[in-house]
Formats: C-alpha cells, structure tokens, sequence
C-alpha cells in the first residue's frame, strides 16, 4: 500500500512541464488498429492507465515499440483477438473506445463491464445505439457482444453528447461504406485530437470541434505519427495548486487555447494567470474572492458537455472556494456519487454543505488542517483535490489508496516536490 505524506503550508513557486493529455491516449491507441501500418505517438503521459492499455492491446495482438518513456509505435498487424482481457479492461474506464476500431477492423468485438473512477452510473447505451446505427448486431448476455459483416455509413443522433460514444462512431464511420453524419458529437480536445490523428492516417472527417462531424468512408487507413497535446485537466490543477498555497508558477507549453472556460469560471473566484508564449504564468498571492451574480445573488458553478466547464475540474474548484472569501453553489451534473469526496474536506475544516448529490454548496475561506487519521483517494479527481486541500492545510497530511491519483498524473509528487512541496511517497 503506498501513500502520500503532505507537510501544508508551503507556497509552490518554480515551472512545471505538464504531462499529455491523458484522456487522448485511449482513443489514440485505439485508432492505431485500424490499420496495419505503424503509428507513432509522442508525448504519452507514463502513468498507470496508459500501461495497462498498451498492455491490453499488445494482448490482442498489436506490437508496442516503446522509443522512450513518452512514446510508443504501435503496429496491429494481424490483432488476434476481439475480447479485451476482462481483468485488465475491468482497471480502466478508457478501454471502452476500443469498441469502435476493434469492431471496424475484426467485424466483432466482446465485452465485460468496465472499469475506472467510481463516481456514478456510467451507461454505455450511447455507444450502442451508434454502432447499431453503422450497422452492428448487439447481444447483450453475461458480456456485451457486437457484430458486423460490414459496417454502413448513417445519419446517427447521440442521445447525449458523450466523449467515448463519439469516439467510438467515428472509428467505426471512418472506413465504413458510404458517409456518416454523427449530430449532438461530443466535441472535447480530445475528440479533437483523435480526428487529427485518423486524418493523418487518410480518413475523410470534416467540421472538427462542432457538434456535427460529416466522415466519408474510406477504404483503408495508413500509418501516422501524432504527438498529444499538454492536459489542461493537469494544467489547472497545478494553476489550483499554486494558488491555494499562495505560490507563483510557469507552466511550460500549457495549451491556453483549451482554457477559455476554466479562465472564466476559475476567475468567479478570484483566479487568475497570465500568458507568456505559449506558456502560463501564476502570479503568488492572489486574493481569493466569490464573485457574486448580478444583484449580490450567490453564484452557481455547474458542469456540462465541452466547452462547458469540465465535470473533471469541479473537484479543484471546489477546494479553491474553500479558500475564497464568499458563498457559491457547485451543481455537477454529470455523475451522482462525484460531489461524496467533500465530507473528506469537511472534517479537514471546510464549510460545506452537500445538498443532494449533485449540489453543495461552499462558503468560505476556511483555513484547513490536516487530516490526522488520514484520508482515501476516492478517485482520479477528487484523488488530486484531496492533495492540494493537504498542500494549504496546517499540519501532516496522509493520502492512502494514491494508485488512483497515479491513473491520472505522471510522477505528480516529484513535480510537486521540485516546486517546493514537502511530499513524499511511502510503501507500507
């Protein structure tokens, strides 16, 4: 068991090169098997998740070059297999994008449930009722099972705009016979990316970034070389990190073109950062404040589809206006067991007051202590809020159940501790 020790009250002050986005690796990966020349991708954050994905596709068949610890060429020249393996698919929410390309390029594909953060229902319905739409038989029986002699284009209608069912539509639309038109597509960076990538492997997808994606069916893909934009969820936090603690930080290449959103909502508590380049400056010793609505009325925080605020940056947020003088409602839409990590913050010191399972409310600044009995990562999120709650609180804090920060962030406390955070890892 391994576990995070968190001396509070250190200011953050250095630069930090954050990590690859790690929600791009699956679907990347992903793609990759489409075809069965080589694809190269740079800039892979080597964090938990993105092993046991290469280690599941490596299990189907594919061949993983690892070039260094960042980059990977992967190679799917004759895949084995259409059943990932049940363990390892059971670890990693991000495995269910493999439904779309194994489908495309093995006519099959079988599933267990998946796994990931334990935050709520997580339907995969979404996904189904697309790749019906391309064509596939569905069987549901103790496994879920798909199938396609071949797959047609459609005009497909996403009943809710989910990242990984657009992902999944559109490796399965991208060398499906005739063109595909997907409405209500998700339409995150990461979607982006993905589009980037099959692209450069000869797919025809046009209107990238919108809510409607027109693909033309091609006949076959090729091989490609892609390197992954910087996590903005990986950017933010550490913005988060510095501020709670009264630092100042450089983040280097920290793609501000993903952060309008965050600016704005962040800066509703007294946030702020400056761009050099293409790198982001946090000033030290912002002054947190609630910016209230019109009137003098409590400010309301929500989540929604991209370019909506994150759900994945509501955690930050919360533990932030801990920190800001003011009053403010959080309303995460999404996923009804996310908000559940705030009684860990409360007995920590702050002021909250979960409302139901999507709402709370936040009044502050509290000065936090530190948890003296300890506390659990319940998820990647919360996991990484829990840790910059620990970095402005009085006292010793320690974090259990630390494998679940790891699935997100790369070598997060050596970060941490070459900006001068009193942090270290220990094993039990």
């Amino acid at each position: 068991m391994e576990r995070f020790i968190i001396r509070g009250g250190v200011p953050l002050r250095g630069t930090v090169r954050p990590a690859g986005n790690k929600n791009s690796t699956f679907p990347l990966i992903s793609a990759a098997l489409l075809t069965d020349e080589p694809v190269t991708l740079h800039n892979l954050p080597d964090i938990g998740d993105v092993q046991t994905m290469l280690t599941i596709v490596a299990e189907l068949g594919a061949e993983i070059t690892h070039l260094d610890s960042n980059t990977v060429t992967i190679q799917a020249k004759a895949l084995h297999g259409s059943r990932p393996d049940p363990a390892l698919f059971g670890n990693i929410r991000g495995a269910l994008v493999l439904m779309g390309s194994l489908l495309a390029r093995t006519g099959q594909i079988e599933l267990t449930r998946p796994g990931g953060d334990q935050i709520g229902r997580r339907r995969i319905d979404t996904h189904i009722i697309a790749l019906k739409a391309l064509g596939a038989e569905f069987q549901s029986t103790p496994t879920f099972r798909l199938a396609a002699d071949s797959l047609v284009g459609s005009n497909i209608l996403l009943d809710e705009a989910s990242v990984t069912a657009t992902e999944n539509a559109i490796m399965a639309a991208v060398t499906a016979r005739g063109q595909s038109v997907i409405r209500n597509a998700a339409s995150e960076p990461h979607v982006q990316q993905l589009c980037l990538l099959l692209n450069k492997m000869g797919a025809q997808i046009e209107q990238i970034g919108s809510d409607m994606l027109i693909i033309d069916g091609v006949g076959k893909l090729h091989g490609a070389e892609h390197s992954l934009d910087v996590d903005y969820l990986e950017v933010v936090s550490f913005i988060g990190a510095a501020v709670a603690t009264g630092g100042e930080l450089r983040l280097e290449g920290a793609a501000s073109e993903h952060l309008a959103m965050a600016r704005l909502v962040f800066g509703r508590l007294g946030v702020h950062w400056n761009e050099d380049g293409a790198d982001i400056l946090v000033p030290a010793g912002q002054e947190l404040r609630v910016m209230p609505d019109l009137g003098g009325h409590i400010p309301k925080i929500d989540d929604g589809p991209w370019p909506a605020f994150p759900a994945d940056l509501m955690s930050i947020a919360i533990v932030l206006a801990s920190q800001a003088s003011g009053t403010v409602l959080f309303h995460e839409k999404m996923f009804e067991s996310r908000l559940f990590f705030v009684d860990k913050l409360i007995g920590m010191g702050a002021q909250i007051v979960l409302c139901d399972p999507h709402r709370c409310i936040v009044q502050g600044p509290n000065q936090l202590r530190a948890e003296e009995q300890g506390i659990s990562s319940p998820d990647i999120r919360a996991g990484m809020a829990l840790l910059l709650a620990a970095l402005c609180a009085e006292g010793v804090t320690t974090i259990s159940n630390i494998g679940q920060i790891d699935r997100g962030y790369e070598r997060v406390e050596q970060k941490l501790r070459s900006l001068g955070a009193e942090i270290e890892r220990r094993v039990d």
